[in-house]
């Protein structure tokens, strides 16, 4: 059974939003670091955005700032990615993570390696 599940993937035109979400039957996802990644055809996994436990700190790449959102509800144990602006290159399939072991520091990793749990993906296409 698994932990994490993404949601709310698709097909959309260039310009356009997509809402992922992010749910989980095990973690309460305002205890843990949870992060957005996405991984294209040919290309590395690579981080997009991720919320710190217990605030609403939130870090994203330079390639999404200003488009894309991540927020959190706690009573929907949710994680949501508010995508806008969409551009073809965020084509890709994007993933859902959570660090369920301590880090250092008090902000969530941007990079994937610490994500010890991750959903299988939902996959996002952008027109043009």
């Amino acid at each position: 059974q698994l932990q994490v599940v993404e949601s709310g993937g698709g097909l959309v035109q260039s310009g356009g939003s997509l809402r992922l979400s992010c749910a989980s039957s095990q973690f309460s996802v305002d205890r843990y670091h949870i992060g957005w990644f996405r991984q294209a055809p040919g290309k590395e996994r690579e981080g997009v955005s991720c919320i710190s436990l217990g605030s609403s700190t939130a870090l994203y790449a330079d390639s999404v700032k200003g488009r894309f959102t991540i927020s959190r509800d706690i009573a929907k144990n949710t994680v949501y990615l508010q995508m806008n602006s969409l551009k073809p290159e965020d084509t890709a399939i994007y993933y859902c993570a959570i660090v369920t072991h301590r880090t250092r520091g008090a902000d969530c990793p941007r990079a994937p390696a610490p994500y010890d749990q991750w959903g299988q993906g939902t996959q996002v296409t952008v027109s043009s």
